[in-house]
């Protein structure tokens, strides 16, 4: 009788995001075989979240209990097994976390996280390794006076953006960690290590402290950005001995490691199966739908959000420069829109009867450039540009107070699209010839829309599904780390 053939290798992406964890299985055809995922609110009420976080009473400060994510990867890993998905294949596994956010591991949880019995949950035997317990995540915006303060101290807001990619945001890392020392010097003072959200999910993994990738890293106000080392300036400037609770950053795409004895013994992992660098969700998601230099992906959502590869970055005051996660050249801008659908459906429903096909036989109706007129729509006040209500103007560029129905919707979409042209060139973004444009979210439905996003950007648009952009990305990224692919 033949000897089975070994099981084909696989490849794990996992994906901590704000409200789930996901992981997917891809096989080397970059094919999905498994996928799953727990969410926080349903799964795990006992930590009491509400779309995964907590709330506090300032309406400011966002938080979220570590233990959750750890309890989370347990539950995940143990649905797994009882699915009888084979571990033993799995050649490699990434991962992304939620940008931005930070954990902090309390003196002592080294040694702790290196020795973890296969016999208990992980939560268990990691359940006292924190020094703060409810970790600060992307929403939170309690870190003005941190944020001011960062900016004097490296001489005003574009000069810390020419450094670290982007001017001081709340909820950016750094920020948050000097507004814990600043509180609570003592809670700081015990911390040995803290990582952000995806380095703290690697180090799950390896057993051991996982470095910050330069992706991810780029993402907290502390990275000089181009010469990839931490700027001794903005630590400085965020708390006391920072660097040495940072340590060094690393490629997105290098293998941190082998998985620690714990998964190989309570779920049976190969030994030789490795850990690459965990890196942010966003970047995760470029690597998710495979962009190359020149593309953009813009996510037509509640908010618009752009995602643009570039080579030359130029930082400026809006938007946000991140180093790339696939390619070690080249760089990553990402930029954010407050009125996205929510202004394109409040227009429909005010001119167009709430109907979409109605919409869109104005749009039909309009020559492209609209004859000159130019209109810009915010209903709330906007990040980039700071602004709020709605700005028309004619041919000759008078404001004017009206527009006719079909002129204000065509408008609306020209004026949306125009001014995230603007914005991504002056980052540093190049329409080239092989340029695409990867249209996801509600609006991307709409032919009408997207022919207008391609007038604009003289080039083809491509409809994509990103529901798991960010776990496939890392699923891939995992394959890409290692030497065979690399």
């Amino acid at each position: 009788m033949a000897a089975a053939a070994p099981a084909e290798p696989c490849y794990l992406g996992w994906d901590f995001s704000t409200q789930q964890l996901k992981v997917i299985a891809v096989d080397e055809q970059l094919r999905v075989i498994y996928e799953d995922n727990v969410n926080f609110d349903k799964d795990l009420p006992e930590f009491g979240t509400q779309g995964g976080v907590y709330v506090h009473s300032d309406r400011l400060t966002v938080t979220s209990p570590v233990l959750m994510w750890i309890k989370a990867l347990h539950v995940i890993l143990d649905k797994m097994k009882s699915s009888g998905f084979n571990f033993s294949r799995v050649r490699a596994l990434s991962g992304a976390g939620q940008q931005h956010g930070s954990v902090y591991w309390k003196e002592g949880a080294k040694v702790l996280l290196q020795n973890t019995s296969p016999d208990l949950p992980l939560h268990q035997s990691l359940k006292s390794c924190f020094s703060v317990s409810n970790s600060p995540v992307w929403m939170d915006s309690s870190t003005n006076a941190q944020c001011c303060s960062l900016e004097k101290a490296v001489g005003g807001a574009q000069k810390l953006a020419d450094i670290t990619g982007s001017c001081a945001y709340e909820r950016f890392t750094g920020n948050q960690i000097a507004k814990i020392y600043s509180q609570n010097p003592e809670v700081y003072a015990q911390t040995e290590r803290i990582s952000l959200i995806s380095s703290f999910a690697a180090s799950l993994f390896l057993g051991a402290y996982a470095p910050i990738d330069y992706s991810d890293g780029s993402g907290m106000n502390l990275l000089q950005f181009r010469e990839k080392v931490w700027s001794p300036v903005c630590l400085n400037a965020c708390a006391p001995g920072l660097g040495e609770k940072l340590d060094y950053p690393v490629p997105s795409s290098k293998i941190l490691g082998s998985i620690s004895s714990y998964y190989i013994r309570r779920y049976g992992f190969n030994s030789e199966c490795k850990v690459i660098a965990f890196t942010g969700d966003n970047p995760a998601s470029l690597a998710g739908m495979r962009l190359e230099e020149g593309d953009i992906a813009i996510s037509l959502g509640t908010s618009d959000t752009l995602f643009l590869w570039i080579k030359d970055p130029k930082p400026a005051l809006e938007g946000h420069i991140l180093c790339s996660p696939v390619d070690s050249q080249a760089y990553m801008a990402l930029l954010c829109y407050k009125n996205g659908s929510w202004m394109r459906e409040k227009i429909r429903d005010e001119l167009a009867s709430g109907s979409w096909e109605e919409f869109s036989k104005a749009l039909l109706s309009t020559p492209v450039g609209n004859d000159g007129n130019v209109g810009f729509y915010f209903d709330v006040m906007e990040i980039i540009p700071k602004a709020v209500g709605i700005h028309r103007f004619n041919a000759h560029n008078n404001r004017i107070p009206t527009f006719p129905k079909e002129v204000e919707i065509r408008a609306l979409i020209e004026g949306q699209f125009m001014a995230k042209r603007i914005h991504a060139e002056k980052l540093g973004y190049k329409i080239l010839p092989t340029t695409r444009i990867l249209a996801t979210g509600g609006a991307s439905y709409n032919k009408e829309v997207l022919q207008v996003l391609s007038d604009v950007f003289s080039a083809p648009v491509y409809t994509i599904d990103t529901a798991n952009s960010a776990c496939l990305g890392s699923a891939y990224r995992a394959i890409h780390g290692l030497p065979s692919f690399a």
